[in-house]
């Protein structure tokens, strides 16, 4: 019979003793593992010796951290979550089956909603030129790394094929922008869909090799044609310019009307004060759209047979085969079609920097991207906008919290710290959700009622 004390969730003597025990080894632990990684740094004096200094403050806060975590988790997690589990197993059948809140039911319209009013309320909430930052390092940057990961769980989350090398149409489609607009003048929406073809020839192109590969050995290979992608925009210095990259791309246009300073230009044909924060909700919009597109396309694609035979693919390639299924053009259209999303993404990438170069496709961008796909649940694209907003928007919220120079240093940079956070952030969420953010599923195929697939009852790491 259950105590009250497990029931309200609170801890007992005998929990609160084990909580002490491991922060007290969680925290040896820490300064084990951090004494010579944070405890000391090293440096170079004008004379090029080698100097270090200790950083026992800074060493401490880990260690507490750590300590305090473990105690926090074993002492009043665990038991908080065991006795929300027994009091759900407790609720009759017919109430866990009733209809969801009307959050829930709404919620894809609701988000829909906010974002088609982000620019406007940042605008009269931080002034024109304040609104700037959060319209472009904010909305611009996660809704490109959104479009992205939706493109490569095409790949991965529907297809089940490990690619390393997504990154590669990524440049393909930013490079025949760039090119394209500046030695033939050709428009913005001329080259934003003759990126994403090109993207997609491309990988057809990937396909072919790798078509009777499968798990670590694909994976190995789409990641060698990521570097030689890269490899080639470096070397071929008569076409790409080499590592100085591409500069002066032109802008995207509306209706032919440009964002800049001249009569004819956006601000004066309508009146309103310069600025640039145009330019970027104008862009913001666009991508909006690219990721409305990129979700339609992939949610019919899903109910389509070819979205089925994706699936397919995915759990068993042989019992696949034995269905008739042909898994040639199934790879290569899944290859294809996440391929043409990404140069889509790669085209406004271009069009929004003005400048490209290899340094901005280099293999830690794929690995980002997977690893967002990942934290959101394989397959689930509410899951993927999640991870991506969680991972790009606290990685560029870190900017703004300038107390932490006060903890860390002030020598520090979020940047650098980037793939650690990834990292702590895949370690937790495989803890805690093993199967992503969004666990469960929606079924492409029903008998009169679609109801969701709980995670429980996919394979791990498919969807």
């Amino acid at each position: 019979m259950t105590n009250s004390a497990n029931v309200t969730g609170m801890p007992e003597t005998g929990t609160l003793a084990r909580a002490i025990k491991e922060g007290i080894f969680a925290g040896v632990l820490a300064l084990g593992l951090f004494i010579l990684y944070v405890g000391i740094k090293t440096d170079q004096d004008i004379n090029n010796a080698l100097i270090w200094y200790p950083r026992w403050g800074l060493l401490a806060i880990f260690v507490a951290i750590a300590a305090i975590g473990r105690f926090l988790i074993v002492g009043f997690f665990h038991p908080w979550a065991r006795a929300r589990k027994e009091l759900r197993a407790q609720v009759p059948v017919h109430e866990i089956e009733a209809k969801p809140s009307f959050f829930h039911q709404h919620f894809l319209k609701i988000a829909l909603l906010a974002l088609i009013l982000y620019p406007p309320v940042m605008v009269a909430l931080t002034g024109l030129q304040g609104s700037l930052k959060y319209v472009d390092n904010f909305g611009i940057q996660i809704l490109i790394y959104v479009m992205l990961a939706w493109g490569l769980n095409i790949v991965v989350g529907l297809a089940g094929l490990l690619d390393l090398g997504y990154v590669a149409f990524y440049a393909v489609g930013a490079y025949s922008y760039a090119l394209l607009s500046q030695q033939f003048g050709l428009s913005f929406w001329v080259l934003l869909p003759l990126s994403g073809i090109l993207a997609a020839f491309w990988g057809i192109i990937l396909g072919f090799p790798v078509l009777r590969l499968r798990g670590d050995y694909l994976a190995i290979v789409t990641l060698a044609f990521g570097e030689i992608i890269r490899l080639v925009l470096i070397n071929w210095t008569d076409v790409t310019r080499g590592t100085f990259g591409i500069s002066g791309i032109p802008k995207a246009t509306l209706f032919g009307i440009k964002f800049d300073a001249s009569a004819t230009g956006f601000a004066k044909t309508f009146g309103l004060p310069m600025s640039s924060v145009y330019y970027k909700i104008f862009l913001f919009y666009i991508i909006l759209a690219l990721c409305l597109l990129t979700a339609y396309v992939t949610i019919r694609l899903r109910r389509m047979p070819i979205g089925r035979a994706w699936e397919a693919l995915r759990e068993d390639e042989i019992a696949c085969r034995s269905l008739g299924i042909n898994t040639v053009a199934t790879k290569l259209t899944a290859f294809a079609t996440g391929a043409m999303f990404g140069g889509f993404a790669g085209s406004f990438f271009a069009a929004r920097q003005g400048f490209v170069s290899p340094e901005s496709f280099v293999f830690l961008e794929s690995a980002v991207i997977l690893a967002i796909v990942v934290l959101g649940g394989m397959g689930s694209l509410t899951g993927i906008a999640i991870a991506a907003i969680v991972m790009v928007g606290g990685t560029e919220l870190l900017r703004e919290m300038e107390f932490l120079k006060v903890v860390f240093g002030p020598d520090f940079t979020p940047e650098l710290y980037r793939m650690l956070l990834f990292g702590l952030a895949m370690i937790v969420v495989m803890l805690f959700k093993p199967r992503g953010f969004v666990g469960s599923r929606q079924p492409t195929a029903f008998l009169k009622e679609s109801k969701a697939v709980s995670g429980s009852f996919t394979k791990e790491g498919h969807g």
